[in-house]
C-alpha cells in the first residue's frame, strides 16, 4: 500500500510543482540589470548567452546621462573590440561552468578604460541575482557586482540589433565602419 502511495505521489508531483522547481540549476543565460550603488538607478542591461557550453555577454541597453553620446565606441579597447559601439559590445567572454552555480575561466571588459579582467559569475539559488566578479591574478583580490535578472518582457525594450527575440524583419542599424568589407574593383 505504501509503495502505491509513493508511486502515485511521484506521478502527480509534476502536475502540482511548477516546472522551474524541478529544473536544473539556474544558469546565467538571460537579461540582467546593474544599478548605481549610490543613486539606485539602472546603469545598464547585459545579455548573456550560451554557445555550446561557453557563456558570453553583451551590453544590451545603456542608460545614459543627459548629454552623453549614445554612439560611444570602445576607443580604449586594445583588442578586436577597439572602435566597436558599446551597444552590442561583448564584455564577457569565454565563461564555462565550473560548479552547478559558478562559471569561470573567462574575462570581463571594462569599456570605459579598455581593461580586461579575469572573471567569475555565480548564480544565486533562486536564479534572480548574478554575482559577477572581476579580478587581476587572484580571485580573492577582486570586486563583485550584483546583477538582477530581468523578466522576459524586458526583451521588448531592447534595440532590435541586440535583441535575440526581434522579428526577422526588424530594422538593424548600419554596420560599424570596422565591419565593412571593401569591394574589389
Amino acid at each position: 500500500m505504501r509503495a502505491r502511495l509513493v508511486m502515485l505521489a511521484a506521478a502527480l508531483l509534476p502536475l502540482v510543482v511548477p516546472g522551474y522547481a524541478l529544473s536544473a540549476d539556474p544558469t546565467p543565460v538571460g537579461l540582467w540589470q546593474t544599478v548605481d550603488s549610490s543613486t539606485k538607478q539602472p546603469t545598464g542591461w547585459f545579455l548573456i548567452t550560451n554557445h555550446d557550453g561557453v557563456y558570453d555577454g553583451i551590453i544590451a541597453k545603456m542608460f545614459l546621462d543627459p548629454g552623453q553620446d549614445p554612439n560611444v565606441v570602445c576607443d580604449q579597447c586594445k583588442d578586436d573590440r577597439h572602435g566597436h559601439p558599446w551597444l552590442g559590445l561583448e564584455i564577457i567572454r569565454g565563461m564555462v561552468q565550473e560548479e552547478p552555480d559558478k562559471y569561470g575561466g573567462g574575462t570581463i571588459l571594462d569599456p570605459r578604460d579598455g581593461k580586461i579582467y579575469h572573471a567569475t559569475m555565480k548564480v544565486t539559488p533562486d536564479g534572480q541575482t548574478l554575482i559577477v566578479r572581476g579580478y587581476i591574478g587572484v580571485e580573492l583580490l577582486g570586486q563583485n557586482q550584483y546583477w538582477t535578472r530581468l523578466p522576459d518582457s524586458a526583451y521588448s525594450m531592447l534595440d532590435p540589433s541586440v535583441n535575440p527575440n526581434a522579428p526577422a524583419n526588424a530594422k538593424h542599424p548600419p554596420p560599424h565602419k570596422s565591419e565593412l568589407v571593401p569591394l574589389r574593383q
